[in-house]
């Protein structure tokens, strides 16, 4: 088998590719990124990418079709990765997000890929009330980030046919650690403020509902997903992942943490406006079709997990949000320095 991953050097990157590594070692792996965040290396002993077959750099608005010769599965990361980001780059976001991953799936398809996997998000559904949002649930993304999401979704359906499968897996709010490690994460950040600052801020008053997956369990799920049978789930599938289990309110994630780092103060502010952005995911469906990759870590292995390895690389950062584990910041910071323009290509 011979598996292209797209956006392989951010945050999920080296996750996902252990995992494929571990699920099919007899494979050829391909990396293909354009390498922002390639030096954002945390608390790892060597390059996460000395596993892969090959590593490409280049951009995913200009993909060279040649990779793609003899490939059998594609799993596309590639993506301007969250709210902060999309609401200064949103034309770059869509055209990243939305644009270029439906021409890599037609690329794909077009030079007879099997299985096209696609990192979407549960960020689709929004402001919703108490009831978790299943997957056939009207849709209200708030931020350029979502709606890059559903573009891409209602672009890669009509795509699907019984020689090319489609598999849009609604991931949860990502959390947990990895090579490349990032703190503009709500559990993440809170991990990190409970370490350092011993205070937990919550900018909002607390009561967003999340539903939250750790990376080790995104990367179970992609490795489920891109040897799908169509039997199983159609020709195309969008399907929320994560579990029923971690649907859990932010002021809770606080709490949690605080009692695995003891000391920590946990603020809130109530005169925040309503966060729109909370909703609770149903994973049935998903436990139903992949029962053999559940997600298995839980809060507070994941919790436990950043901390072990923050300490491990004695992080000590109390101005961590204008630090190098803020995607947005090392964005800008390329930019100040004139390495990247404003439409975030290289000017190297």
């Amino acid at each position: 088998m011979k598996i292209l991953v797209s956006g392989n050097m951010g945050y999920i990157g080296p996750n996902v590719i252990k995992q494929l590594k571990n699920s099919y070692p007899e494979a050829d792996i391909i990396g293909f990124d354009i390498g922002y965040f390639a030096n954002c290396l945390t608390n790892t002993p060597y390059f996460p990418e000395t596993i892969l077959k090959e590593q490409y750099f280049g951009d995913i608005r200009n993909f060279p079709e040649k990779l793609l010769e003899g490939v059998d599965a594609v799993i596309n990361l590639a993506a301007i990765s969250n709210d902060p980001m999309s609401f200064k780059f949103e034309e770059v976001t869509l055209d990243i997000n939305y644009k270029s991953c439906v021409n890599l799936a037609k690329l794909a398809k077009k030079n007879g890929v099997k299985s096209f996997v696609f990192a979407s998000s549960c960020s689709m559904y929004g402001l919703a009330d108490d009831n978790p949002r299943k997957e056939e649930d009207k849709l209200n993304p708030l931020t350029a980030y979502a709606k890059s999401k559903v573009y891409s979704e209602q672009d890669l359906e009509p795509l699907a046919d019984d020689n090319f499968t489609v598999t849009c897996l609604r991931f949860a709010t990502a959390c947990g650690w990895t090579d490349r490690f990032r703190l503009d994460l709500v559990l993440n950040d809170f991990v990190a403020g409970a370490l350092v600052n011993k205070e937990i801020s919550i900018l909002s008053d607390g009561t967003p509902w999340r539903p939250m997956i750790n990376t080790k369990d995104m990367a179970r799920a992609m490795s489920w997903a891109i040897t799908r049978e169509n039997s199983n789930g159609g020709n195309f599938l969008a399907v929320n992942a994560g579990s029923n289990d971690w649907n859990v309110q932010v002021i809770d994630l606080a709490k949690a943490i605080a009692d695995e780092i003891p000391g920590t103060k946990i603020s809130v502010n109530p005169d925040a406006p309503p966060d729109k952005r909370s909703y609770r995911a149903s994973f049935d469906l998903f436990k139903k079709l992949a029962p053999s990759h559940q997600p298995q870590e839980d809060l507070i292995s994941t919790v436990r997990e950043i901390r072990d390895n923050l300490i491990g690389m004695e992080f000590n950062d109390p101005n961590y949000r204008q630090s190098k584990y803020i995607r947005l910041h090392i964005l800008s910071n390329l930019m100040d320095k004139n390495k990247l323009n404003s439409k975030l290509e290289w000017t190297l």
